[in-house]
């Protein structure tokens, strides 16, 4: 008996619509990747891109527990000395509510050209509108 391993034709990706709105941004960003990682499919492989598309909607609606909204800081840095910019969790929140979700996911996935790839499959917009009606993507019920 030989271990079935499926091939790049056999893959169907699935759709998936998310509802971010009062969800922990944790607990969403570790079922997104697991979704985006194709984990939950019975054929998953590790060496093999297996992921389903995530579009998630009302980014700016995700909460934080504890402290963490007035104590988390997200850092960039720009290349030049003295480079390092911080911003806040609440106003990042303000200005780009997408970047907040969509770091965190990737942040959960593995740090290699797959990885990369997967994350490309990750679609975070803010409010409920979303540009992927043709693919029916089918509503998914998070539990965080």
């Amino acid at each position: 008996m030989s271990t079935y391993i499926p091939s790049a034709h056999e893959i169907s990706r699935k759709w998936f619509l998310v509802d971010a709105s009062g969800k922990t941004l944790g607990r969403l960003a570790t079922e997104a990747a697991s979704i985006l990682a194709g984990k939950r499919s019975p054929k998953y492989t590790p060496y093999i891109d297996m992921g389903d598309h995530v579009v998630i909607v009302n980014a700016e609606k995700i909460r934080l527990t504890g402290l963490k909204s007035e104590q988390k800081v997200y850092r960039r840095y720009t290349g030049f000395p003295g480079g390092l910019r911080e911003e806040s969790f609440t106003r990042l929140l303000k200005r780009r509510p997408e970047k907040i979700v969509e770091d965190a996911v990737k942040g959960m996935l593995p740090k290699t050209k797959m990885g990369r790839q997967m994350a490309t499959k990750l679609k975070v917009y803010k409010g409920e509108q979303h540009p992927h009606q043709a693919q029916q993507p089918q509503a998914l019920e998070i539990n965080a």
